[in-house]
This record gives structure tokens, C-alpha cells and sequence, in this order.
């Protein structure tokens, strides 16, 4: 890579001077200012890969560089924060536009980091929701009307009558007062069921769209419902602020539930983001053992569970056919085996630190880390674990202005910026 940038710019070089018209022998040369260049990119230092212990199943990747990537490591120098330890269990974080994070907690509050680093005391107003397992308040998404709108969206476990169910909820946030109003569920990932696992629930926007991932539910009476389009259990739904479905959705037109259906085939996906550069829709995918998932999502593919996984049951047993590739279903760009339960992420949209501009950053629990992933052209050519000297399950992460922002399962909020 390196050698073939250096062949380019001297070709450039030579093509310039070739072309540039000769001065006269006794004329002074025009010295003009110097003008300040653009930063210029940092090759990627790659290195053996990351991944050393031992796989949990024999499955053979469909192409290179699908598993186990080469490493890759950061030269700019980098500090790592801790801002606050003082969070319960939190959730999703996002940004608000004057600068100030937004912070789920799962037993069902919010809090804000102010600019001077203080924490909010903890704003309720939520419907009653089921906090137990893996329930409870989950993620949030700053409107990007915010500033005349005031509104922020939600996913939660709503408790039920009959157990609970994934829901989508938007609220206005006074900011002044720091109080929640006008709090409504406008969507419910239909049916409800009694457990307490495997809810999903990250939300991006994109073209004044809401995207949904939703879970399926921890259970062999639920899984196969993921490949029905009449439910909401293991999706990427499309819909709009309101909560209705999106009328180029592509399953809108068989009516029903399939109306809000982008989708399918996922298992527990906890992490979505928008490439800076393309707006593609990329997925993590939480396996069992092995298997997690990175996908590039797109209209009305399935992703495949649980008919073909790189993972096995808890207890070592084959999935169905124990098979990973099959006509009509996408295979992942990237997985990871033994499982590091990536949960949420964002695209680092910035060169404030060159080598991460437009690299995605996976919160990993099982893992204890931040797993950094080079993509180019879709496909995961280097990966790199930062923090994992920490010892923390990492739950979310985002990124402004140039700075990451990450929660871990402990309570604490972490910055990592440039030095």
C-alpha cells in the first residue's frame, strides 16, 4: 500500500513539473504565502491478528478476511478518561446538539453529562417497563430536529400482561426543567412474550427514518419466528417518527406486520450505525457460542438465523443443520469466533486522530474491550482492541467532535481523545 502511494505521487510529481511553464532564465520566481494542507492520511501499521484463542467450532469462513483479521495499531497518542463512575447500569448514550451527552439507564432513567463533566440527577417518566435480564429502558436517539422539536426516541421492554415486549417510544425533553413530556410508545415489535432475553433495540436515523433492530427473544419457542415476516422478533424495522411504516418498506405491500419489516434473520442485534461516507446500515449481531456478526444490512435480505450461524448451541450442540452458508441468505462481513458480544457502535466520523476516520468502533461485554474495525470496501481488513486493560463490559459507545464516548455495564463513562 505504502509503496504504491509513493509510486502515485511521484508520478503526479513528475507529471506537474513536466506541464508547469518555464520562467526566464534572469526573472525572480513569485514566492507566494504558504497555505496550510490538509492532513494527510496515516498508513495502516498492520500486525499479526488480534484473535489467538482457541476457535469454539470448526466452521470455515465463505472468504478471506471474514474471521480473524489482520491487528492493526493506533500511532496518534490517545488518552483515555474516566469521566463518571456514578451511572446504574447504563444503556445508550448519545449527543445532544450543544455538546452535552444523553444517557440511558436500563432500571428505567436518563441522565445528562453536562459540558463541565456533572451528571443530572436521574430524570423518570417512563411506562412501566420490564427491567429484569436484559430489559428495561435501552437505547435513545437525539431527533436531528432537536433544536425546535425538543425530542428524543426511545426503545424499551414494555411490560405487558402477558410478559413484555420490544417497544419504541419518543418524549420531549424541557431543558430547562430536565423533565420528560408527552411520553408515547408509537411502535410495539408484536407479539409479546414472558422472558426477560434477547430484546435488540438500537436505533439510528437516517432520511428522517426510524431503524429498529429488534431481538428474538432468548428462546426456542420464539427463535424460528425470525424468519416469519407477522412479528417483530429478529428485525430491522423501517419506520416513521410517528411510528408508522414506511410505504417503500420492502414487504409493505403483504400487509400486516410485514408492512414495517427492512430485515430479518438476526438474532440479538445491539449495535447500528451509518457509514460517514456511504450512509450504508451496518449491524452487530450477538451470536451464542460464536458467531457473533458484523452485516451490512440491506432492503429485505435475511441475514439467516437461525437456519445458518457460525456459532453453536450454549452447550456445544449444532444449530439446526449445522450449516453456515445457504442460497438466498447473507453471510456476514465479519464475525468473530469465539464470541466477544459486540454490542453497540458508531463510525468514527472525524481525523482528529487520522487512522480512525471512518473506522467503526464495536463496544464489546464479553470481550472487555473496544474493538476498532478498518473497513474498506465493505469487508473488515484490520481489527485492533483498545481498553482491554480495563477489565469492563463496554455496552455503548458514540463519537463527537473527534472524541469517543463510551459506558460500560459497571457505570462508568470513559472519553478517548487525541492527546
Amino acid at each position: 500500500m505504502k509503496s504504491t502511494f509513493l509510486f502515485i505521487l511521484l508520478s503526479l510529481s513528475l507529471t506537474l513539473s513536466a506541464c508547469a511553464p518555464q520562467l526566464p532564465i534572469d526573472e525572480e520566481p513569485i514566492i507566494e504565502e504558504p497555505i496550510d494542507e490538509p492532513t494527510e492520511p496515516i498508513d495502516i501499521v498492520l500486525t499479526d491478528p488480534v484473535e489467538i484463542s482457541p476457535r469454539d467450532n470448526n466452521f470455515e469462513p465463505a472468504f478471506s478476511g471474514q474471521t480473524r483479521s489482520q491487528g492493526t495499531i493506533t500511532r496518534t497518542p490517545y488518552s483515555v478518561e474516566l469521566i463518571t463512575s456514578d451511572l446504574v447500569e447504563p444503556w445508550g448514550v448519545d449527543v445532544l446538539p450543544d455538546g452535552r451527552l444523553i444517557i440511558t439507564e436500563k432500571r428505567g432513567t436518563l441522565r445528562i453529562l453536562n459540558l463541565d463533566n456533572t451528571l443530572s440527577s436521574p430524570i423518570a417518566g417512563f411506562p412501566a417497563l420490564n427491567t429484569l435480564g436484559q430489559g428495561g429502558l435501552l437505547d435513545v436517539a437525539v431527533s436531528p430536529n432537536f433544536e425546535s422539536d425538543a425530542t428524543l426516541f426511545f426503545t424499551l421492554s414494555l411490560r405487558t400482561n402477558s410478559g413484555s415486549v420490544s417497544a419504541v417510544a419518543k418524549a420531549t425533553l424541557d431543558t430547562k426543567t430536565l423533565s420528560l413530556n408527552d411520553v408515547q410508545v408509537i411502535h410495539r415489535a408484536d407479539p409479546s412474550f414472558n422472558g426477560n432475553g434477547h430484546f435488540g433495540s438500537r436505533m439510528v436515523i437516517k432520511n428522517n427514518a426510524l431503524y429498529v433492530s429488534t431481538g428474538d427473544r432468548q428462546s426456542f419457542e420464539t427463535r424460528n419466528n425470525v424468519q416469519l415476516l407477522n412479528n417483530g422478533y429478529g428485525k430491522i424495522l423501517r419506520m416513521t417518527f410517528d411510528g408508522e411504516p414506511i410505504t417503500s418498506n420492502p414487504f409493505y405491500t403483504q400487509g400486516g406486520y410485514a408492512r414495517f419489516v427492512y430485515a430479518l434473520g438476526l438474532r440479538n442485534t445491539q449495535g447500528l450505525a451509518l457509514h460517514p461516507i456511504t450512509a450504508s446500515l451496518y449491524a452487530s449481531d450477538m451470536g451464542p457460542r460464536g458467531g457473533d456478526e458484523i452485516n451490512l444490512i440491506e432492503s429485505s435480505n435475511n441475514y439467516g438465523w437461525p437456519i445458518i450461524t457460525y456459532g453453536s448451541e450454549y452447550n456445544g450442540q449444532r444449530i439446526g443443520q449445522g450449516i453456515t452458508s445457504q442460497e438466498g441468505l447473507t453471510q456476514p462481513i465479519y464475525y468473530w469466533d469465539p464470541s466477544i458480544a459486540p454490542s453497540g457502535m458508531t463510525f468514527y466520523d472525524s481525523n482528529v486522530i487520522p487512522e480512525w476516520e471512518n473506522n467503526l468502533f464495536v463496544a464489546a461485554l464479553r470481550g472487555s474491550h473496544l474493538a476498532r474495525l478498518v473497513i474498506d470496501d465493505d469487508r473488515v481488513v484490520a481489527e485492533e482492541r483498545l481498553l482491554s486493560d480495563l477489565g469492563e463490559r463496554f455496552r455503548d459507545v458514540s463519537v463527537h467532535d473527534g472524541v469517543l464516548f463510551t459506558i460500560t455495564d459497571s457505570g462508568r463513562l470513559y472519553r478517548i481523545r487525541k492527546e
